[in-house]
C-alpha cells in the first residue's frame, strides 16, 4: 500500500470519543500526519479546547468544535475531507455520526473512514455521494485477492534491522510508540521507515504498510513480508519499524503472530498500560501483563524484548517512573514512556545491541 501524502485538508470526526480509547484515530491524526493537514476535531462536549493541550498537555493549535459548521468556520473555507476518527469495537458506525456524515457528504465533503463498517456501501451515504460528486473512501475495505500476497520466504533478503512494536492490549500506543521511534531514529542519522499494519498509519501517510484485519487470514503475513520487502528495496533503511495489532492473548484481537511471521524481527519493543487490569473493553478478562507477553514472544520468535514502553493513561508522573522503574530492575531493558521521556532509551539499548545495522 503506497500512498499519495498531502491528500489536502481534514476534519476529524470523534464526537463522544476523544480522550477515550475508541478516539485514537483521532489522536494518531492530531499528534502526526502526513497525508492531511488538520484544521478541526469535531467533539461537542469538549468544545473550546485545543486538542493537543486535552490530549497531551500541549497546544497542537488544532481546535475542537461542536459541529461541522464550526468547523468549517474554524478552518476559513470548506475541508476536503471529513475523517470518521473513532476506532470502535467491531468497527461499528456509532449512529450519532452519521448526521453529520451524511451533513458533510452533501455539501461536496470528502469522507474518509477506517472502520470496518463500509461507509461506501450505506445506501444513505452513497446516494448522497453521488449526488454532491464527494467521494467515500473506505480504508479498511478488503483488497482484491489478485492484489494480495503469500508469504514467500524471501524476507531473508531484507539486511535492514527490523524491530517489531507489540503490545500487552489493543488500543494501548504501539502505533504512537513505533512513529515515535522512527523519528527519533532518523534524528539521530540512522535511515529508519515505519511499515505500517492498521488505518490510522494509513491515515498518517506511512509510505508502506496494510490494513492488516481486512486481509484474509491466509494473506497476512505474506502482506507483512510484502511490505518490508518494498521499504528494504526501495530505500535500503538502516531500520524498519513495523506497528503491531492487538496482541498474542487477545480474546478479540490476537496479533502480532503473523508479524513475528512475517516480518521475523531481529527485536521486540513491548508496549504496556500499567494502569490497565483488564483488555480494553473486555472486563470479564484480564490482562496477562508484561511478562507473559514477553515469554511468548521470545517463544515464538527467538528474538528480545529490547525495551518496554508505558501508556501513561491514569497514572501521575511519578506513578510512572515508579513502574518504569520496577521494569527495568525486572526484565534488565530500558522501560521509558515514549510520549513524556522520548525514545532515547529505545535507541541507545538499538545501538548497544545492535551496533552496525546489517548491510
Amino acid at each position: 500500500m503506497k500512498t499519495t501524502i498531502g491528500d489536502g485538508t481534514a476534519v476529524v470526526l470523534c464526537d463522544g470519543g476523544f480522550g477515550t480509547t475508541e478516539g485514537k484515530t483521532a489522536h494518531g491524526l492530531v499528534r502526526h500526519t502526513d497525508r492531511y493537514r488538520v484544521v478541526a476535531v469535531i467533539d461537542g462536549g469538549l468544545a473550546g479546547r485545543d486538542a493537543g493541550e486535552v490530549l497531551d498537555g500541549a497546544s497542537a493549535g488544532i481546535p475542537i468544535v461542536a459541529g461541522l459548521d464550526e468547523a468549517i468556520r474554524a478552518a476559513d473555507r470548506r475541508p476536503d475531507y471529513l475523517v470518521v476518527g473513532v476506532a470502535t469495537h467491531g468497527g461499528v458506525l456509532p449512529a450519532r455520526l452519521r448526521p453529520t456524515i451524511g451533513e458533510a457528504l452533501s455539501r461536496g465533503i470528502n469522507v474518509d473512514s477506517g472502520l470496518h463498517e463500509i461507509l461506501g456501501d450505506d445506501p444513505e451515504f452513497k446516494a448522497l455521494a453521488r449526488r454532491s460528486g464527494a467521494r467515500i473512501r473506505d480504508v479498511r475495505r478488503t483488497p482484491p485477492r489478485e492484489e494480495m500476497h503469500a508469504f514467500s520466504g524471501r524476507i531473508l533478503e531484507v539486511l535492514s534491522l527490523r524491530i517489531a512494536v507489540l503490545g500487552t492490549d489493543s488500543g494501548v500506543g504501539k502505533r504512537t510508540t513505533s512513529v515515535r521511534l522512527v523519528q527519533g531514529l532518523n534524528a539521530r542519522g540512522l535511515r529508519a521507515v515505519l511499515v505500517g499494519t492498521g488505518q490510522t498509519s494509513w491515515m498518517q501517510g506511512a509510505r508502506y504498510g496494510l490494513v492488516m484485519d481486512s486481509l484474509v487470514n491466509d494473506f497476512v503475513s505474506g502482506e507483512i513480508e510484502h511490505q518490508v520487502i518494498r521499504a528494504f528495496r526501495e530505500e535500503k533503511p538502516d531500520v524498519i519499524v513495523i506497528e503491531g495489532q492487538g496482541c498474542l492473548t487477545h480474546p478479540a484481537y490476537p496479533g502480532g503472530f503473523e508479524i513475528l511471521a512475517g516480518a521475523r524481527p531481529d527485536g521486540v519493543v513491548l508496549q504496556h498500560a500499567p494502569a490497565r487490569t483488564h483488555y480494553d473493553g473486555f472486563p470479564d478478562f484480564p490482562l496477562a501483563g508484561v511478562e507473559k507477553e514477553a515469554t511468548l514472544i521470545h517463544l515464538l520468535s527467538g528474538k528480545p524484548i529490547v525495551a518496554i514502553t508505558l501508556n501513561h493513561e491514569g497514572l501521575s508522573p511519578d506513578e510512572v517512573r515508579t513502574h518504569a522503574a520496577a521494569y527495568r530492575v525486572r526484565h534488565d531493558v530500558p522501560c521509558c514512556d515514549p510520549l513524556r521521556d522520548g525514545v532515547g532509551p529505545i535507541i541507545e539499548e538499538v545501538l548497544r545491541r545492535f551496533p552496525r545495522p546489517p548491510g
